[in-house]
């Protein structure tokens, strides 16, 4: 193994030389005994823990040829093949950030917590939380053998508040909103609760007139979810199509799409604060004392100065039957509004 520092002398006093980047450094004597043992004690420290990844690595590659080689970029990989079609196009999305590249192409077995360290100074709450999903992921397919980074050492996320959108707000999108099928859509939104991609994949032939129910599969969680139709909810479905789906320009829009066009006329309209999710916070917080119109659904509190944070709940009750081919969906809570 090559010897990283050189010992030479200047002007009588012994130095030694650092063969990685020729930096220069006084042993602080003229005893060339004393400087010899001084400069060994140098160079076994550094060849100690290089001795030992060899060592590590002649092991393990007995094992796993592939173990020393994998890098952080065939975790993301293997993390990206994975989980529904939206997960992969998240986990896609964000490990193209350039807040990766220093770690990307970094061996595992050479991985300190100083490159996590290094991911942590951009301090961005959602880097840092994939981060530490590609981390736990190694861990737990066993490439990596302990965490790099102790779990209380991991930055502390702080949920922002989050509420729900109130009367007022709804009336001034609404107000602004020039578009039919949009403000039937948000209309829909307020009296459902339902999940913004639930809601335009609903069709004509989800609706059952006859016991006045829509009866659709969520789309996040594959559970069977019913709820009864309002006299509000009835006149917003009067004006949507009999067949196919009830939204069928904004069903071909992405969800990251329709949250941006949201946002946009929630900035016309004077209004903050609120996504499309916030369409799904329980009314319970912010009812005006109405107990409801006879149909299992109740009105919205007129206006609200304080902003909700509460748990989001669902405006339906979900019947516990998965659907069909689909194993292991987890139903829904029922709720109340």
């Amino acid at each position: 193994m090559k010897t990283r520092f050189t010992l030479f002398r200047r002007n009588g006093v012994f130095y030694a030389q650092d063969a990685s980047n020729g930096k220069q450094t006084s042993l602080r004597t003229k005893d060339e005994t004393e400087a010899k043992s001084l400069l060994e004690a140098r160079n076994a420290a550094q060849r100690q823990p290089t001795l030992n990844l060899h060592l590590a690595r002649a092991y393990l590659t007995a094992s796993d040829p592939a173990f020393v080689e994998r890098t952080w970029q065939n975790v993301m990989e293997q993390l990206q093949s994975r989980g529904k079609d939206s997960s992969r196009e998240r986990y896609a999305s964000v490990f193209k950030s350039p807040s990766f590249n220093g770690l990307r192409n970094k061996k595992l077995l050479e991985t300190t917590a100083d490159d996590f360290f290094a991911v942590f100074k951009d301090g961005k709450v959602a880097i840092t939380y994939f981060l530490k999903r590609l981390h736990n992921f190694a861990l737990n397919l066993g490439w990596i053998a302990i965490p790099i980074v102790a779990p209380y050492l991991w930055p502390k996320y702080e949920a922002k508040a989050r509420r729900g959108i109130t009367h007022d707000e709804q009336e001034a999108i609404l107000a602004r909103e020039k578009k039919a099928e949009w403000k039937l859509f948000l209309e829909l939104l307020w009296e459902t609760g339902a999940a913004q991609s639930d809601a335009t994949a609903m069709t004509a032939e989800d609706i059952d007139w006859q016991s006045r129910t829509i009866t659709y599969f969520r789309m996040k969680t594959g559970s069977r979810a019913q709820f009864t139709i309002s006299k509000k909810l009835e006149t917003v479905l009067s004006h949507l199509p009999t067949t196919g789906p009830l939204f069928p320009n904004l069903s071909k829009f992405t969800a990251n799409d329709r949250a941006s066009r949201f946002r946009r006329r929630c900035h016309k309209a004077g209004v903050t604060g609120v996504t499309l999710h916030s369409y799904r916070y329980p009314w319970r917080d912010a009812r005006d004392g109405n107990a409801g119109d006879g149909n299992g659904l109740t009105g919205q509190k007129n206006a609200a100065a304080e902003p909700l944070t509460v748990q989001p709940l669902f405006s339906f009750w979900a019947l516990r039957q998965p659907k069909p081919g689909v194993k292991g969906m987890a139903s829904e809570l029922p709720s109340s509004r």
